[in-house]
């Protein structure tokens, strides 16, 4: 054989590993209205930028005849390349090879791209369309996915890790995802469950379908296992990318940094005109936060789970942070079990990755009632104030209105570690409002006598000038300086050292 025929034939091997489980195969998954593994994988990095590592392992499984059906690959792609010039590692599922099943082959081929991305300090990006483990393998498919497993535990808080569900994710496929950083799903496209809706209904007699079991939406409003939701592959593939442009590609490295046209001093009035003088009317915080921002623009996390605290990210002066926010325009901004979970994940990951954290303070306390006294609230609202302790990267907090009680406590108060709290004017620092506390101590007064208690301790506590006293809040400023403020703030806590007291690890509450 000549050295021309040994090219061709690596170009045509080469080909037909790139094809995956054959154009009838791929043809059905275009009718399915879904992308190939390297489509999507083209798709979400740099152009020519894609190195598959592994394109022509085999599995070895001899089971239900397999060895005479081996297809190159096996069924999930890997490899490395660049978003915006930046080193990824990604694995894709390739739904037309045995359904993306997990072999033990092929999840070699995931933890070896797994070890790669943890030893060069580079976030790694899985693409699922899997129809769970390959059962012709049994309990070789199931060690595989517990080293993986086992690798995204390792690398949690070391690497960025990302999950986009892209079609079906399955019984213990699901618990990859789990452990990742953040999980991406496409609507009406994509679901996840432990147990499908077939055991659903012989075990508990209720009739779901997939979407209504496991769908986008049930996962990205009510169960809060999703982050990000987009309309089609495409859209979720570049909400990645955008995700990918705030984060660090390790927990050794500075955020990245980017140009802004944006001023540092430039003014914000229009935030006066946003919070209304009676501090009982609602308001959008999502706007406050652009007002004040690096060009308006926030990429907000989880937007349709819990919607009472708002967290993403935004840029200022050029730097990511990360921003919690309560919610006034919903359950009038109220910390309740969904809401500390959500922040309190929020919070621990922006501290793993050395990102500042800006906090915007409206919050009346607390939820009240038998459900989220018996489902948890004590432990689950101790979350907020467990991952802000712990958190050592800059911390700045600004109260724009109410912050009443525990839910002061633990929406980053000075007490709490907060390196700078600053508070508008208007700001009302209290054990609660003055209607709740009138009644308590004043429980018999009516008429007169009730409103010179309010105005009393209106004059007393509902201010931020105790607070402001005692040192527990560092400035008072105007709602148009606001942006100017907090990058001062930053600016200032930018090289912050701190750590801390040693130990294996924390027991945060569960």
């Amino acid at each position: 054989m000549t050295l021309e025929d040994i090219y061709k034939d690596f170009k045509e091997k080469d080909k037909a590993a790139e094809n995956g489980g054959g154009e009838k195969a791929i043809a059905k998954q275009k009718k399915a209205g879904k992308q190939t593994a390297r489509e999507r994988i083209n798709m979400l990095l740099d152009d020519d930028t894609f190195v598959e590592i592994d394109k022509f392992v085999l599995h070895d499984s001899h089971n239900y005849n397999m060895q005479n059906n081996r297809v190159p690959g096996d069924g999930v792609v890997t490899g490395y390349g660049k978003i915006d010039g930046r080193i990824v590692y990604v694995y894709a599922y390739d739904f037309t090879v045995y359904g993306g099943s997990l072999s033990r082959t092929n999840a070699n081929k995931i933890v070896k791209i797994q070890k790669l991305a943890l030893k060069n300090g580079a976030p790694i990006i899985a693409l699922n369309d899997s129809g769970g483990a390959r059962i012709q393998e049994g309990v070789m498919a199931l060690s595989g996915y517990s080293e993986i497993f086992n690798n995204n535990v390792k690398s949690s808080g070391v690497i960025p890790q990302i999950s986009a569900i892209l079609g079906p994710c399955a019984g213990g496929a699901c618990y990859s995802p789990a452990l990742t950083d953040f999980i991406f799903m496409v609507r009406d496209e994509s679901y996840m469950f432990v147990t499908g809706p077939d055991v659903v209904k012989t075990v508990t007699h209720e009739e779901l379908t997939k979407e209504e079991l496991g769908g986008a939406s049930v996962h990205s409003s009510k169960s809060g296992v999703a982050h990000f939701v987009g309309n089609d592959e495409e859209e979720t593939l570049m909400m990645i990318r955008e995700l990918i442009s705030f984060l660090p590609s390790n927990n050794m490295e500075d955020p990245p940094m980017t140009s802004t046209r944006d001023t540092n001093n430039r003014k914000t009035p229009d935030i006066h005109k946003l919070i209304p003088e009676d501090s009982n009317i609602p308001y959008d915080i999502k706007k406050l936060i652009e007002e004040v921002v690096d060009e308006n623009y926030f990429f907000e996390v989880m937007p349709q789970f819990a919607q009472n605290v708002v967290v993403g990210y935004a840029r200022m002066g050029g730097k990511p942070v990360g921003i919690v926010a309560n919610q006034p325009a919903y359950l009038a901004g109220v910390l309740d079990i969904d809401a500390s979970d959500k922040a309190a994940r929020f919070i621990r990951f922006c501290d793993c990755f050395d990102i500042p954290i800006i906090t915007f303070v409206d919050v009346p306390g607390f939820l009240p009632g038998r459900d989220q006294e018996h489902n948890g609230i004590i432990r689950h609202g101790a979350k907020i104030m467990y991952a802000y302790v712990e958190a050592t990267v800059p911390k700045i907090t600004l109260i724009t209105r109410k912050a009443y009680g525990g839910a002061y406590v633990v929406m980053s108060s000075k007490e709490s570690g907060a390196d700078i709290n600053l508070a508008y004017p208007n700001a009302e620092i209290a054990v609660m409002g003055a209607e709740g506390a009138v009644n308590i101590l004043y429980r018999s007064s009516v008429g007169e006598d009730r409103q010179n208690a309010l105005n009393e301790y209106k004059e007393l506590f509902s201010n931020p000038y105790r607070a402001a006293e005692k040192g527990y809040i560092d400035e008072i400023i105007l709602p148009e300086n606001t942006r100017f403020k907090l990058i001062q703030a930053l600016e200032m806590t930018a090289n912050k050292t701190a750590s801390n007291p040693p130990k294996k690890h924390g027991n945060p509450p569960s």
